[in-house]
């Protein structure tokens, strides 16, 4: 995923599916490099890493 795509979804009403490496995760916040996010599993509020955002991959929009 691109950083911009990632502004648009962190930045959205909507939710979005999104996911790193295969899982399901939630974007907690972009960093000023453009390249990072910290992001934490969706099923876990503890778990924070920060990981690529060309890593992300988004699924799909939630309705």
């Amino acid at each position: 995923m691109d950083y911009q795509r990632a502004q648009e979804i962190v930045n959205s009403p909507s939710e979005y599916e999104v996911s790193y490496n295969g899982v399901s995760i939630w974007i907690d916040k972009l960093h000023d490099d453009h390249k990072t996010a910290t992001v934490h599993l969706r099923r876990s509020l503890e778990e924070r890493s920060e990981v690529d955002v060309a890593e992300l991959k988004e699924e799909y929009k939630v309705h």
